[in-house]
This record gives structure tokens, C-alpha cells and sequence, in this order.
């Protein structure tokens, strides 16, 4: 089964960083947030990707084409020129990397893909982290025979909350328990047959792809109450690479 990564964007409020690297290769823990998503899914025996690159795509595929002169030892002899690899890494991943335009949306860039999608296949976002079960979330997909399922997961609360009563503060809450309302975590699993609702570059997959199959009742709610969180600001990178540094980092497999 496929896994679809889209990782074209520009995120632009992490400017500091994505001026010269897209978004996926912000660095968490000292390697890129796509790495930190494809070793989620490799955990659960998926290790076939597709990313949709975009935004300085090339960064991406020459982080994959020197792959082991990122992640293994190498001895050099400067004389021959030759390489050996002193210690490999276990991934046995493969990874395809496909071009689909710098300003192109989310639907359209899986709509380029579509040729490579024949049989149901994975798609995620590559900015955002969590520790949804993916054997359980495509499990749910085909007991419920739709066309899609989406992850449905509560947002992350950003600020801290205060209790008051008679205008005086009674309780700081840092980290209050979110809406109730659940929102669009990414982590879908899709038929190729919702490929068809796709209409080109200015598609955009969250809109009326998803809109039409909800209509329809083929849209449906995989409900994950445990870790999830995306990338879309300097605090959330931070709050990331805080959460590694402390050596329980929840997206990591047990």
C-alpha cells in the first residue's frame, strides 16, 4: 500500500526557516519532520512513499538521492575516491519523488499522482506529526466501505486558560482540555475511485473532493483522541523538538 506525503507547500510562517528548505525538511530532533512521518508508517510495515514535491523539491530529493551520506558512517579514501559505508540505518524504504508544480493545491497535486494509485492508498500531510494507530485507521476504513476516511483529531490547545470569578483569577490552566469539535488531522486512507473528483491544479483536496464524498456518505471519521500535532508556527517546531529532546517523543514507536 502506497503512502502519499504531500510536501509542496511553502509555510510561510515558519519563514525563518523554510527561506531556503520547504517545510518537510525543518528539522526535528536534527532530521527532517518527513522522516519523523515515513519512520510512523515504516512502524506499521508501510515503507512504499510517494511525496509530492513542490516548494524547493529538489532539497528534498537530494536529502533522499545522498541518503547515506546524511544518516551512515562513511570512510573516504581521497586518493581513489572511493566510498565505503561503515554502518547502514534499517529503513528499507522506497521513496518516490514526483515534481507537481510550485503553486499547485493539495488536490491537484494528487491528481498528478494519480497514474502511480491504482489500489487504496495512504495520504498525509508533511508538516505534522502524531501517534494514530495506522494498522487501526485502515482497519476502520474498510469495515465502514467508503471512499475516504479522514483522521478526526481535537486541536492542540496554543495558550494556557484562565478560570476567573468575580474578576479575580481563580485557576491558570497551561494546557486546558480542547473543543470538544474535532477538526481534519490529515492521516486519510483513500479508493482511487475519488481520484475522478479531482479537476486540476486549483483543486484543492480539503474543499469540494472531501465536501462531495461527505455528501454522498463516503467520507468517513477515523476518531483518534491521542497525539497529534502539525508544524505551522516557530512555537510548534519548538514545542516538537522539545518534546524529542525529552526522550518521549509520542510519535515515536514503542
Amino acid at each position: 500500500m502506497k503512502v502519499v506525503i504531500l510536501a509542496g507547500g511553502r509555510g510561510t510562517r515558519l519563514s525563518e526557516e523554510t527561506h531556503s528548505i520547504p517545510k518537510p525538511m525543518v528539522a526535528i530532533g536534527g532530521r527532517p519532520i518527513l522522516w519523523h512521518i515515513m519512520r510512523h508508517y515504516a512502524a506499521f510495515g508501510l515503507n512504499d512513499f510517494v511525496v509530492a514535491c513542490g516548494y524547493k523539491g529538489y532539497v528534498i530529493k537530494e536529502y533522499f538521492a545522498n541518503y547515506l551520506t546524511h544518516e551512515a558512517d562513511l570512510s573516504i579514501d581521497l586518493g581513489t575516491g572511493s566510498v565505503d559505508v561503515l554502518s547502514r540505518h534499517p529503513e528499507d524504504w522506497r521513496v518516490t519523488l514526483v515534481d507537481t508544480g510550485q503553486t499547485t493545491m493539495t488536490g491537484g497535486r494528487l491528481q498528478r499522482l494519480s497514474s502511480m494509485l491504482t489500489e487504496t492508498f495512504l495520504l498525509t500531510y508533511g508538516d505534522g506529526l502524531s501517534d494514530v494507530p495506522i494498522d487501526g485507521l485502515i482497519d476502520y476504513h474498510r469495515s465502514r466501505g467508503a471512499q475516504a476516511t479522514v483522521t478526526a483529531v481535537h486541536q492542540p490547545p496554543r495558550f494556557g486558560a484562565l478560570e476567573m470569578r468575580d474578576g479575580m483569577v481563580s485557576r491558570f490552566r497551561e494546557k486546558p482540555m480542547g473543543s470538544q469539535d474535532r477538526i481534519n488531522g490529515g492521516f486519510f486512507v483513500f479508493e482511487p475511485a475519488m481520484l475522478s473528483l479531482l479537476t486540476g491544479d486549483d483543486c484543492v483536496l480539503e474543499a469540494d473532493p472531501l465536501a462531495t464524498l461527505a455528501s454522498r456518505g463516503q467520507l468517513a471519521a477515523f476518531e483518534h483522541d491521542g497525539f497529534w500535532q502539525p508544524m505551522d508556527t516557530l512555537r510548534d517546531r519548538d514545542e516538537l523538538n522539545r518534546l524529542w529532546d525529552s526522550g518521549e517523543a509520542p510519535w515515536i514507536p514503542a
